[in-house]
C-alpha cells in the first residue's frame, strides 16, 4: 500500500498552546515529513501552519470554552477551585462534517476538551465509521472527568463520590453520569487508544472504561535532535552564574498543584540545610509561570526565577547549561521537561508515579525518588551532582526513544494496520 496516499486528521484543541498541542504539532509535521497527508483540526490556532485549521470565530469559540467552565462550575456546587482539572465535556463543536475529517482516512483524536469536543461531538464523528485512534496526553479518556486521578481510584469503578466535585459527597455526580456516556459510547464504537507512556497504559488496564479497549504505547514526539549538550551560548539575559552547579526546574506554571512544587522546594531546602557546600556551589533555575509568588520566598536554596520563556533556542541553551533537570510532579503521564533535559545532557530526578521509568533507569541514567518523598528527591539531586553521567550518552538515549521521526514510524504502522482492517471490512 502507497502511505503517501493516506489522509491523517488529527484533532487537538489547539496547535502550540500547552504540552499536548505541541506535541501534536510535532507529530504532524513528522508525519508529512515522511510522505503522510497530516493536517490538525484545532479550536485555537497559533502557528502560521497552512496545515492547521481553527473552527469557527472568536466568538463562538468563546461560547464553547465559557459553557464548559460553566458546566464544570455547576457540577461542582459553584466552587471554581477544580475548574480546569475536570472536564465534563457538555460543550463542543461538531466537527464530523468539516472537509478534512470527511476526507481522512483515520482520524487521530488527541487532547480535545475545553470546548474542543463534547460528548455528543465524539458519539457523532465515530458514527462517521472511520478508523479513530485516540493519542491519550491525560488520564480524561478513562476516567469520568478528571484530568489526574491522582491518588483516587475510582476509575477502577464507576467513579461516583469524586473528590473533586462537592467534596465528594455525592455517589450520583457527574463524573458518575459521565462514566457510563463514556461506556456506552466506547461499547458501541471501536476506537484504538495510545497510551504515551506504559504507566497510562497500565491505568487503561485497570480502568472500567478501557480495561477490554485495545490500548496501543507509543511514547510523544520530541525533536531531539534540536537539542544539545554543550551551551551554543550563555543565556546573559537572566542573572546566572554558570560556574555553579545549575538545577533546572521548568512548566508552564511552576505553582500548578499537580506540578509538586512544594516537594521540589523542600528537598533543596534540606540541601541547603545539611550540604551547604553543595548549596554553595550550585543553582536552582526555574522557568514557567508563577501565580503565587509568595511560594517562592520558602525556597532557601540559592535560586533564580525566570518566569514564562518562550525562546525556544534559550532554552535549548539553559538545559545546555544545566547539570540536573528535576520534576516532582505527583502525576504525569510523560514528563516532557525530563526529556527534553535528558536530550541536553542533563541528570534527569523525579518521582515515579507517572511515565517517569520510560524516561529513567534508576541509577544508571538518572534517578526516581520515592513518591512525595522529598528527602529521596534531595537525595537523589546529590547523587546526580556527585556521579555524573556522559552528556552523549543521555541525549542518545533519549534519541532511541523519543526522537520525532521514530516515533512517527510507529505512528504510521498503525495507521497501514487500521487502514487495511478497515479496507478489508468495507469489502466485505
Amino acid at each position: 500500500m502507497n502511505t503517501r496516499a493516506l489522509k491523517i486528521a488529527l484533532v487537538n484543541h489547539s496547535d502550540t498552546l500547552g504540552g499536548a498541542s505541541v506535541v501534536t504539532f510535532r507529530l504532524m509535521n513528522a508525519l508529512r515529513r515522511a510522505g503522510i497527508d497530516a493536517r490538525m483540526v484545532v479550536l485555537t490556532k497559533t502557528s502560521d501552519s497552512p496545515y492547521v485549521y481553527k473552527l469557527s470565530s472568536r466568538f463562538m469559540r468563546g461560547l464553547k470554552f465559557i459553557g464548559e467552565c460553566l458546566s464544570s462550575a455547576i457540577a461542582n456546587g459553584f466552587d471554581r477551585s477544580n475548574l480546569f482539572t475536570i472536564s465534563p465535556a457538555s460543550f463542543g463543536c461538531d466537527i464530523s462534517s468539516h472537509p478534512w475529517i470527511e476526507e481522512a482516512d483515520i482520524i487521530v483524536l488527541n487532547w480535545v476538551n475545553q470546548g474542543m469536543l463534547s460528548l455528543k461531538g465524539l458519539k457523532k464523528l465515530l458514527t462517521l465509521g472511520k478508523p479513530v485512534v485516540w493519542t491519550m496526553h491525560d488520564m480524561w479518556p478513562l476516567t469520568g472527568v478528571c484530568h489526574h486521578s491522582c491518588d483516587c481510584d475510582g476509575y477502577r469503578k464507576q467513579c461516583g463520590n469524586c473528590p473533586l466535585l462537592n467534596n465528594g459527597r455525592f455517589h450520583n455526580d457527574t463524573s458518575a453520569r459521565a462514566l457510563q456516556r463514556k461506556l456506552k459510547i466506547y461499547q458501541k464504537h471501536p476506537i484504538t487508544f495510545v497510551a504515551v507512556s506504559n504507566w497510562l497504559a497500565r491505568k487503561c488496564r485497570e480502568s472500567t472504561l478501557l480495561g477490554k479497549q485495545d490500548v496501543r504505547v507509543i511514547p510523544n514526539a520530541f525533536p531531539v535532535k534540536a537539542f544539545v549538550t554543550e551551551p551554543r551560548y550563555m543565556v546573559q539575559t537572566f542573572d546566572i552564574d554558570y560556574s555553579k552547579n545549575i538545577i533546572l526546574m521548568g512548566a508552564a506554571r511552576l505553582d500548578d498543584p499537580i506540578k509538586g512544587l512544594d516537594y521540589a522546594i523542600e528537598a533543596l531546602n534540606i540541601i541547603f540545610d545539611n550540604n551547604p557546600q553543595t548549596a554553595n556551589t550550585s543553582l536552582a533555575v526555574l522557568f514557567g509561570a508563577v501565580r503565587n509568588p509568595e511560594i517562592l520566598k520558602r525556597l532557601r536554596f540559592p535560586y533564580r526565577h525566570l518566569g514564562r520563556i518562550n525562546d525556544a533556542k534559550m532554552i535549548v541553551n539553559l538545559y545546555a547549561s544545566a547539570k540536573v533537570v528535576i520534576s516532582t510532579s505527583i502525576c504525569e503521564t510523560l514528563p516532557g521537561t525530563l526529556i527534553e533535559g535528558q536530550a541536553a545532557g542533563c541528570t534527569p530526578v523525579s518521582f515515579g508515579n507517572g511515565g517517569q521509568e520510560d524516561i529513567i533507569d534508576h541509577k544508571k541514567t538518572g534517578y526516581i525518588a520515592r513518591y512525595k518523598d522529598a528527602a529521596d528527591v534531595a537525595k537523589g539531586i546529590l547523587w546526580a551532582l556527585n556521579n555524573p553521567i556522559d552528556r552523549n550518552l543521555l541525549h542518545q538515549e533519549v534519541e532511541r526513544k523519543f526522537d520525532s521521526d521514530s516515533i512517527a514510524r510507529s505512528y504510521i504502522d498503525l495507521f497501514n494496520e487500521l487502514h487495511e482492517k478497515n479496507l478489508g471490512a468495507t469489502a466485505h
